[in-house]
């Protein structure tokens, strides 16, 4: 694998500094990635050269605005391997994403009696608008569990799934567990009984090839934050029959084609479900960061964290009390664990103060936390520029809390 560590950390000028006077360990990038200068410098080109409102102008900065902004939904159809532009719908982020769906579809498509399918692993973002709907179209929420190594009990889908059934929501990759999920076997059993899948995509983008043709979703979401990109700015695939005829989320400018007080009629896909001045400055600097995947390659990406992966597990599991959730088969970048006799978020605290960045607490799971029976953990995750050298740093900083305690 040709893969220059050394290069692509320059590129991230933050990774070059010290936290309380210890180099800057970035163990986090599962909550939020990095941000190349190649996104810096997009965001600063286009406030200096030729920002415009986008789509609605009649001038030269309006036009070259809309042509970038709408090149970046070019490339991220092609970096999902999307039927159709129009079936790539910028929205605030993941979060924005599967409410639009749980609110869109589940006003088409489910009535009362209804039910929805939700895995337990999911992050809040993925439980709570579909609770929200059913709540709202009187239907039901449905857990989908998984076993005590982190794994779907997927046996189980068959027996889950009735004519009730309209639509199963669940992650690519587990934002606590790792687990890479078998969405593929999901969709395919979900067609098979003529129900829709969502899936979230916001901790699978960055680490995996992800073809949305290949998998067959329906609907598909991620964030550019966790991409390397800016805040802000997140993806929602649809295959283009569900998004012609489901409502509108938002109403406002942009999405419509005529209005008038005795009705409106709505816009064409994707502007339909785009309405009003969307996070410009954003999407543009987000395909910087699409550029920047696309030229590392994420199979060497891939290969690089995998490795980085087996290292950390390896070495987390010499040390003595340690307990680490989620042990699944087919694991991506993330180790969750707690340590007896050391609450995660003082190990946290005192991490940081080596600097070491990790995250605490629920990790906006808590149903995962409750299928565990605990408060709370600690996590590390991993981004494309992080090193073996790292994780040492890291390993001896554990054992040094460890025996303070």
């Amino acid at each position: 694998m040709n893969y220059d560590i050394q290069k692509i950390r320059s590129y991230f000028p933050v990774l070059h500094q010290k936290v309380y006077d210890k180099p800057l360990v970035y163990f986090d990038s599962a909550a939020s990635a990095q941000k190349p200068i190649q996104v810096l410098m997009a965001k600063e080109k286009l406030h200096n050269d030729y920002y415009g409102n986008i789509h609605r102008g009649a001038h030269f900065m309006a036009d070259k605005t809309t042509v970038q902004f709408e090149e970046v939904r070019d490339k991220i159809r092609n970096f999902i391997n999307a039927e159709s532009r129009e079936e790539i719908i910028f929205t605030k982020g993941t979060t924005e994403s599967v409410n639009l769906v749980a609110y869109s579809f589940c006003e088409k498509f489910v009535k009362e009696g209804d039910e929805i399918i939700v895995s337990e692993m999911e992050h809040h973002a993925n439980i709570v608008p579909w609770q929200l709907a059913a709540e709202r179209k009187k239907a039901k929420i449905v857990k989908l569990p998984f076993n005590d190594l982190g794994v779907l009990e997927i046996e189980k889908l068959p027996s889950l799934i009735n004519q009730k059934t309209k639509l199963i929501a669940v992650a690519h990759v587990s934002n606590v567990l790792g687990t890479v999920n078998p969405v593929s076997e999901i969709i395919e059993l979900a067609h098979e009984n003529n129900v829709a899948v969502f899936v979230d995509g916001a901790q699978a983008v960055q680490h995996l090839q992800i073809d949305v043709q290949k998998l067959d979703a329906d609907f598909y979401a991620f964030s550019a934050h966790k991409l390397y990109g800016p805040n802000g700015v997140g993806v929602l695939y649809g295959k283009k029959k569900w998004l012609e005829q489901i409502p509108p989320y938002q109403g406002g400018g942009e999405m419509i084609a005529e209005v008038s007080f005795e009705g409106t009629t709505f816009n064409q896909l994707p502007l339909k479900f785009e309405a009003g001045t969307p996070n410009i400055t954003s999407v543009i600097a987000f395909g910087a960061a699409i550029g920047l995947i696309i030229e590392i390659g994420l199979q060497n990406i891939e290969e690089w964290e995998l490795s980085l992966l087996e290292y950390a597990t390896s070495k987390l599991k010499e040390v003595q009390g340690i307990r680490i959730y989620g042990e699944a088969p087919e694991k991506s970048s993330v180790i969750s664990f707690n340590i007896e006799g050391i609450h995660f978020y003082d190990l946290g605290v005192l991490l940081d103060k080596m600097g070491i960045a990790v995250r605490t607490g629920h990790l906006c799971a808590d149903t995962v936390m409750q299928h565990f029976g605990i408060n709370g953990c600690v996590r590390i995750s991993f981004g494309l520029y992080n090193t073996k050298a790292e994780i040492d740093i890291f390993i001896a900083a554990l054992n040094k809390v460890r025996l303070m305690f």
